[in-house]
């Protein structure tokens, strides 16, 4: 299964985000992580793609969308959640699923509590909650915030490997996908993570961004959390208290795998598919 990429100007800034499926009606927003790109999405994007439409959006500053000249005000989850408005606006989207790794689940909770309430038909949290450890956010913080540069590719790739490891199992095939669609080069020749260091601010600028329990506690649809076994992010008693709170999530924690598992594997895939295809059974 093969994708298209395109361009959109949301709230006067570029976006870009790859297309599967387009031939549906039915469709997934699919959105990435903090220091990721859509590019992450590809292994679910094409699973879901033999039934829906599977929009993946490269965030602002992150992938080939655009950098944001003023990121102290664009770089924040208010923010994303208007350009993800206007995004599904302009490709004419009433009502669709979202899944959401980290930062993309959290778009995904304040749109539904907000500005896409009663559009956003099933929520996928791919190790995301409404209340995240502050030992991982600085942890995260402290490799996006500074973000290491190599004199090849090949350097590149063994330091994903090693920042990365939580996702969990990847072929060496994805391993190389990973890298070669999140590099970018610097004016020195050097190669670098495809993402603008100025967007970790938001955790300094806008420290309560990821507190997000009143906006759980409004949602009324179906939610499904996918918890990484070992996730130092998303820890079991928050993963407990979503099951009792507000929309009263599913949770299915994901073996071999901390933050966040790379849905990239069958098990992942299915599980994905299987809660997003209850809502038409």
């Amino acid at each position: 299964m093969s994708h298209s990429s395109h361009y959109l100007t949301c709230l006067g800034r570029e976006v870009h985000y790859t297309e599967w499926g387009s031939e549906h009606s039915e469709c997934v927003i699919a959105w990435h992580g903090l220091a990721r790109t859509c590019r992450d999405m590809d292994d679910l994007a094409a699973h879901l793609a033999g039934r829906y439409r599977v929009i993946c959006p490269d965030t602002p500053g992150r992938g080939l969308s655009q950098w944001s000249p003023v990121p102290d005000e664009e770089y924040c989850l208010a923010f994303y959640v208007r350009q993800a408005t206007a995004l599904v606006d302009q490709l004419g989207l009433q009502r669709f699923h979202w899944v959401g790794t980290s930062m993309g689940g959290a778009i995904g909770t304040l749109a539904a509590a907000g500005a896409l309430r009663g559009r956003i038909r099933r929520l996928v949290l791919n190790d995301n909650g409404p209340q995240l450890a502050d030992a991982a956010i600085e942890r995260i913080r402290s490799y996006a915030g500074n973000p290491a540069a190599f004199d090849t590719v090949s350097e590149l790739e063994r330091y994903f490997r090693g920042v990365y490891q939580p996702y969990g199992y990847l072929t060496d095939a994805q391993w190389r996908r990973l890298t070669e669609s999140s590099v970018r080069r610097l004016p020195d020749g050097r190669v670098t993570p495809h993402y603008d260091p100025a967007m970790v601010r938001q955790f300094i600028v806008h420290p309560q961004d990821y507190d997000l329990w009143e906006a759980w506690d409004s949602l009324r649809l179906p939610v499904l959390c996918l918890r990484g076994e070992s996730s130092d992010l998303l820890l079991p008693e928050t993963a407990q208290a979503m099951r009792l709170r507000g929309p009263r999530a599913e949770v299915v924690t994901i073996p071999d795998c901390g933050h966040a598992p790379a849905l990239n594997v069958p098990a992942q895939w299915q599980a994905v598919a299987d809660f997003l295809n209850a809502d038409g059974d």
